[in-house]
């Protein structure tokens, strides 16, 4: 009888080529079920249908830019076209300090920087209820 162990020991392997193949398989259920939440800087508050009436007169803050990048605060030509001088004109037009829709009117040709500016301007003040319009001017 041969009672001797044997002086080579057998390597035990663990193979982890299925554990690869089954975090593999994980990584790529957790990205097909993920859902991203996209959060936008920009609040918009969308129209509502309603059967309500609303009030006929409501006071509302106009900011007309031209061509030229000038800006015009209810009608009133703002002096320069820096931010500060358009918020000092914005906040003597806000008289009672409620903050009140604001209309921003563009010329087609008015550069992008001074409708920004006024945007800005106005979120500033506190201002966040602000439509758009644009207009067109025959001036070649």
């Amino acid at each position: 009888m041969n009672f001797r162990h044997s002086s080579r020991e057998q390597d035990v392997e663990i193979s982890i080529t299925p554990l690869i193949d089954v975090v593999f398989i994980l990584l790529i259920f957790f990205m097909v079920t993920t859902t991203f939440d996209r959060n936008a800087e920009l609040r918009i508050d969308l129209p509502e249908a309603s059967s309500k009436e609303k009030p006929q007169h409501q006071e509302v803050l106009e900011i007309d830019i031209d061509a030229n990048g000038r800006y015009y605060v209810n009608q009133v030509e703002v002096v320069g076209t820096q931010a500060k001088t358009l918020m000092m004109a914005m906040r003597k037009s806000l008289q009672d300090g409620k903050p009140v829709p604001v209309l921003i009117r563009a010329d087609a040709k008015t550069p992008h920087q001074a409708v920004v500016t006024a945007m800005d301007v106005a979120g500033r003040l506190g201002l966040n209820r602000i439509s758009i319009a644009t207009s067109f001017s025959d001036g070649q």
